[in-house]
């Protein structure tokens, strides 16, 4: 669990920064944040000692055939948590999070087409009489997803950092690439050698690899930092069903909201899944009952509170 930290103006820069680019070099940084080498290197590394900053490199997985699911598990309270943690573990699982008091799990996993999440997840979860109910939710379209909640830098600062757009050419995986990813998905500011090591190649080839993938549109970089770090203290996920005719506009209106962090249309028994954060229970409610509540078209709502987030963004969290 990350610890309680104060960032300051100079932290936030450096946040913003690496979402721009999380493979940037320590020197780039510090041109662009108009400080020391040894300053951004220092706090870069002292934040992510403390759990509380971590580069992550993710696959896109729907280039590959991949569909994204989101599955929700109903446990007994004794069970949740070995279940979650058994989760976390596996490599197809992308997050996986704890909610309503502790008895209910939701977490994200990818198939290859053949099989569905709830398929996956019963073919690998041990066998247990504790877990009561499952639901498995394909997600159709992405309104919006896992944006960030830090702006610091000027549009000048945020041009020269950012990369070239990726231009989506044909690109195929093999296992080097697969070792390669892994290592990138525990952090995304992995070393060349390291990330030669893991696929057997020399560096001047992984750090070509690299390229290809991200130039591709392959691979991606991002930043994950608990809403805690950033004074938010109240996460929840929302389930909805909402008329087949009003789906668009109500998921178009949850994404313009600056507390929902995605967004999605999903096959289940509810179609539109949301992930909120809030400065605190207070701002949950008034979000709740001022902003969705009103929205044309939803019939019905289910609120979860997360509790724990155990994996984030593919990385088992201590």
């Amino acid at each position: 669990m990350a610890k309680s930290s104060s960032l300051d103006a100079t932290d936030h820069a450096l946040v913003h920064a690496l979402q721009i680019d999380g493979r940037a070099s320590f020197r780039t940084l510090a041109d662009v944040l108009g400080t020391s080498e040894h300053t951004v290197a220092r706090r870069y590394r002292r934040l992510r000692s403390q759990g509380i900053l971590r580069v992550v490199g993710l696959l896109d997985g729907t280039r590959f055939g991949y569909t994204p699911w989101s599955v929700r598990l109903v446990c007994a309270p004794d069970a949740a948590r070995p279940v979650a943690e058994a989760l976390a573990r596996r490599d197809d699982t992308v997050w996986v999070r704890l909610l309503s008091g502790g008895t209910e799990i939701a977490c994200g996993l990818q198939s290859d087409g053949d099989q569905n999440g709830e398929t996956l997840l019963l073919e690998k979860l041990p066998r247990t009489p504790r877990i009561v109910a499952m639901s498995a939710h394909a997600t159709l379209h992405m309104f919006a997803g896992w944006r960030s909640r830090v702006t610091a830098l000027s549009d000048e600062q945020a041009e020269r950092l950012r990369p070239p757009a990726p231009h989506e050419a044909e690109i195929s995986l093999n296992e080097q690439d697969h070792a390669l990813l892994r290592v990138l998905a525990r952090d995304g500011r992995a070393g060349y050698a390291e990330l030669a090591a893991a696929g057997g190649w020399s560096q001047t080839t992984a750090r070509r690899r690299l390229d290809q993938l991200r130039s591709s549109g392959a691979l991606r970089f991002d930043v994950e930092i608990p809403a805690r770090a950033l004074g938010y203290h109240a996460e929840a996920w929302l389930w909805m069903k909402v008329e087949p005719s009003a789906l668009a506009s109500v998921g178009t209106a949850l994404a313009a909201h600056p507390e929902a962090d995605v967004v999605a249309a999903t096959t289940g028994p509810t179609n539109l899944m949301a992930g909120i954060t809030c400065r605190d229970t207070r701002d949950l409610y008034r979000y709740l009952t001022e902003r969705v509540a009103p929205l044309d078209g939803v019939r019905e709502l289910e609120t979860a509170p997360v509790i724990r987030t155990v994996k984030r963004v593919g990385a088992l969290l201590p």
